[in-house]
């Protein structure tokens, strides 16, 4: 048995990088391995959250494993790599390219454009393993310079299988539960996301099929990008729509459950994502899915949605109403994206694929 670390900047609540540590984790310890998560910064008190100072005297084996996931620049990180003498295991989960943030938050463009910089040092570590979440994401590590023999993709850990067993919040279901046609989008409000075209989706939706619908944006907020958030309700104002789009902020997995059992639609228009859990949830849901397919989106829906090459609301609009007019379509869409979910992104699937491309190491 072995030592494993898995690390990454911070580590919080109901965040999909911070999931799938711990699902690596929860794969790991039950194998007899010790195994530690470590973090420069965390809002949560687990006990097997360690500073990432304390790493390189976790790590004293040239056995042990340094499982880094990467989101984000950092530099500690990329010293880790460097200088650790243990094998090193990359998990990607893709980074926001930084033009999105342009105009909005300066930080947000360093990050963004340390992070991307930093691929090409990631390729020169050369680490034992890149396990990029998506097979977008694996192209964009072989761009940089990774060898694709390393390469193997692993889906995201995450939080589903607690959502489904928790009871639904009552007062979210009470309080919408009525004949409304319920449009749902869940992440984070973040430039990439690409709400404004949601929001003008909806628009097309309430006026030209039934003004009796809401669209439910579930998401946080970053205090840092409240220019934007101020932006999409400025918007919505602007075109009379404050009853029917409701930014719900950021929910309890009890909430999230509600909103889920509530959605008639889940809709996504992003521009940018490295896998998209949201997507899974959805299906786990038996939630039909209308998206606009770039990056990772169309490889994570796979067949089970109705995924368009261009962000036309018009389209978009027409795909929503299809779906809740044809009652047929609309359950089997649901129960195809039920069975790609229990038969590809279960994390007990996504355990397995996990230990086969750790196989040599453990």
């Amino acid at each position: 048995m072995v030592r494993i670390a898995i690390c990454n900047p911070s580590i919080e609540t109901g965040d999909a990088v911070s999931n799938d540590m711990r699902g690596m984790r929860n794969v790991l310890s039950a194998l007899g391995h010790e195994v530690c998560l470590f973090s420069q910064s965390t809002a949560t008190t687990e006990s097997y959250i360690q500073s990432v100072e304390a790493i390189p005297s976790f790590l004293t084996n040239s056995n042990d494993i340094m499982i880094y996931h990467y989101a984000t620049g950092w530099e500690f990180g990329l010293k880790l790599l460097q200088n650790l003498h243990c094998r090193k295991v990359v998990k990607y989960h893709n980074v926001t390219p930084p033009e999105f943030f342009v105009g909005v938050n300066e930080d947000y463009v360093n990050v963004c454009r340390a992070g991307r910089q930093q691929l090409a040092d990631l390729a020169r570590v050369n680490a034992d393993l890149y396990l990029p979440c998506s097979e977008y994401s694996r192209r964009e590590l072989i761009a940089a310079g990774v060898n694709d023999e390393k390469c193997h993709v692993v889906p995201p850990f995450h939080n589903i299988d607690r959502m489904r067993d928790i009871e639904a919040d009552l007062s979210v279901l009470e309080r919408f539960n009525n004949a409304a046609i319920n449009i749902l989008m869940v992440g984070r409000l973040a430039p990439n996301k690409n709400h404004d075209m949601l929001i003008d989706v909806f628009s097309v939706y309430h006026q030209v099929y039934t003004a009796h619908s809401r669209l439910f944006i579930a998401g946080g907020e970053d205090p840092k990008l409240r220019a934007y958030t101020e932006t999409l309700i400025n918007k919505v104002k602007q075109i009379g729509l404050e009853e029917g789009v409701i930014f719900t902020g950021k929910v309890s997995d009890a909430a999230l459950k509600a909103y889920y059992l509530l959605a008639h639609v889940f809709v996504i228009t992003s521009h940018h994502e490295g896998f998209c859990v949201p997507l899974v949830e959805a299906m786990s849901m038996k939630i039909p899915i209308v998206a606009y397919g770039t990056t990772a989106i169309p490889e994570t829906v796979g067949k089970v949605g109705l995924v368009w090459e261009e962000c036309d609301p018009q389209l978009l609009a027409a795909s929503i109403d299809k779906i809740v007019q044809d009652e047929s379509l609309r359950l089997t869409l649901g129960e195809m994206g039920w069975n790609r979910y229990t038969t590809t992104f279960t994390n007990n699937e996504i355990g397995i694929t996990f230990l086969e491309a750790l196989n040599h190491f453990l």
